[in-house]
């Protein structure tokens, strides 16, 4: 008798089993089903995942590869998970050629380089008769089903989140019971072919903060839950707190489904304990699909400013001032501790990501673009859409931005949100000795302080790259001149 054909199921940013409804209603066919990864960096033009995306999907590749193992019944650990490292429709093509598969099944992708791909794959499989299907899976809400109430974009945030809480995304997809594979054993690459991780090895602090995989997210998820949600409202802005969910990277690799986050919260809302934190954490998530919904309906939005007119802005040549913010050598120690654990972890607590945005923006007169590319290359959770969004925020450029005026302090910020200089502590640790009067501006204690944390400014510790009060009247100077300055309130 022969064999069904089977279903691929081609995995993307949605590297999980539960909620994932593509693989569901490919299993559900009753076919056999050919789990597959491709690799095409070429078709993602400049927005090709970059050094510390990679190194995290390396791992959550392996990860699912184990997953789908176990649920195949392979107690072996024999693979099923197919990878290519090609162009897509090419790897899609020799697939089908080599198993008889007659459908391919897939999650949608919002990226504009990446919703061109898929539509012109989409176009050439149907025109040779193979069903090809894409499913929801990565937004809580598809970018086309909000809209006001003149059919139009949002570009405010508030009125965007009040029409994402009146409506629901739906029930939970259980994690499938079990998976019936193929019996054709087509090509694939090794891991390793794939050529993901660094070289040299330059992510052990990466391994040692995070977990890619399914199960990754599931701890980090619980541990929010019962550790951090009941007083996520009043804590997520003190990076010392450790108090944010860090799931960031986890849903963009799709290893949890945004609609499992939003349940889960949903369900803590309903206890007076946690119902503050939750509230505050669920406009964090809708803050996720209002940056999807932007990206959308405004496809240049990761190059050119929402709002009209900022590309004029004055701009300064300053290679030595960038190398030393990438560096974590700006002399101002909140911004330095953000961008070293931006290196030594690929990631960043939020409101550091905003004050080191800041100084680059404005201090240095630097384009939002520049460090949105530093950004897009060194963080673990790379997303482009909440990655442009928000730099787009911090430059005033953006939906629903900061005004251009709102310049952050550096050592206000860091004195008001890591009061005792925990933060600072840890990611500067030449500055471990100062006490916390003085640590948020190192410049200003009295020598005696200095000499007894052993601190020699200029040797150990650099000083201030720019004067904040001068670089504030610069950027509010350069800002006038474009004709776009308001008045604050």
């Amino acid at each position: 008798m022969r064999a069904d054909p089977p279903v691929i199921f081609w995995f993307r940013q949605d590297l999980r089993l539960a909620d994932n409804p593509g693989l569901t209603a490919a299993i559900a066919t009753g076919r056999p089903v050919l789990p597959v990864y491709i690799l095409d960096d070429e078709a993602l033009g400049p927005w090709r995942p970059g050094g510390a995306s990679r190194w995290w999907l390396h791992h959550s590749l392996v990860s699912l590869g184990n997953d789908l193992s176990r649920l195949a019944g392979h107690a072996d650990g024999r693979r099923v998970l197919v990878l290519r490292r090609e162009d897509a429709e090419t790897a899609l093509r020799s697939l089908i050629d080599q198993t008889g598969a007659t459908a391919v099944y897939w999650t949608r992708r919002y990226e504009p380089d990446a919703m061109a791909v898929d539509a012109r794959i989409k176009a050439a499989l149907i025109r040779d008769g193979i069903e090809t299907r894409s499913f929801a899976g990565s937004l809580l809400f598809e970018p086309w089903t909000i809209a006001t109430g003149q059919g139009t974009p949002y570009r405010v945030f508030t009125p965007y989140y009040r029409a994402c809480m009146a409506q629901s995304p739906g029930s939970v997809l259980p994690s499938p019971p079990r998976l019936v594979t193929s019996d054709a054993s087509p090509e694939s690459l090794p891991i390793s072919g794939l050529d993901l991780l660094p070289m040299p090895d330059w992510a052990e602090g990466m391994r040692s903060a995070w977990v890619p995989g399914e199960g990754g997210a599931r701890a980090h998820l619980d541990h929010f839950l019962s550790d951090g949600i009941a007083t996520y409202r009043e804590d997520r802005d003190h990076p010392h707190l450790f108090s944010t969910s860090r799931l960031s990277p986890h849903l963009h690799f799709g290893e949890v489904s945004p609609r499992v986050v939003w349940q889960a919260a949903q369900f803590h809302r309903e206890s007076v304990v946690a119902s503050s934190g939750s509230e505050a954490y669920l406009r964090q998530l809708i803050w996720r699909e209002f940056s999807h919904h932007l990206l959308y309906h405004f496809p240049d939005l990761p190059s050119r400013p929402l709002r009209p007119g900022f590309d004029a802005l004055m701009r300064l040549d300053a290679p030595d001032a960038v190398a030393a913010w990438r560096r974590g050598r700006t002399g101002y120690p909140i911004v330095d501790a953000g961008m070293r654990e931006l290196w030594a972890t690929g990631w960043m607590h939020n409101r550091v990501r905003m004050i080191v945005a800041s100084f680059l923006i404005k201090d240095l007169l630097q384009p939002w673009q520049s460090g949105a590319a530093w950004f897009w290359d060194t963080l673990v959770d790379a997303d482009l859409a909440n990655n442009v969004a928000s730099w787009q925020w911090v430059a005033g450029c953006g939906a629903d931005a900061a005004p251009f005026f709102r310049i952050f302090n550096p050592v206000l910020q860091g004195s008001r949100f890591d009061p005792g200089g925990d933060y600072v502590r840890r990611w500067v640790p030449e500055l471990s000795g100062l006490d916390a009067d003085h640590i948020h501006a190192p410049w200003e204690a009295p020598t005696r302080i200095l000499d007894q944390a052993g601190v020699r400014l200029g040797r150990d510790y650099p000083l201030p790259i720019v004067d904040h009060a001068m670089a504030r009247r610069r950027a509010l100077d350069a800002f006038r001149d474009i004709g776009t300055a308001k008045t604050s309130p």
